[in-house]
């Protein structure tokens, strides 16, 4: 939720798209928009699979 404070709607439309973003909401959009290869799926989660990894891997 967001609230609109002294008639700013572009900052609380801004502060929206940016929360939207963070939840994946257009990643999820997109998806469900146009079909993806079986061939594509798994190279989209493998991908995303390696970029996870190297997140939480930190080597000293």
């Amino acid at each position: 939720m967001v609230k609109v404070e002294n008639n700013r709607v572009e900052h609380a439309l801004r502060i929206l798209k940016r929360q939207l973003q963070k939840e994946g909401f257009f990643k999820e959009l997109q998806k469900r928009r146009s079909y993806e290869k079986p061939s594509e799926r798994r190279k989209r989660k493998f991908a995303e699979a390696v970029k996870r990894s190297r997140k939480t891997d930190v080597t000293p």
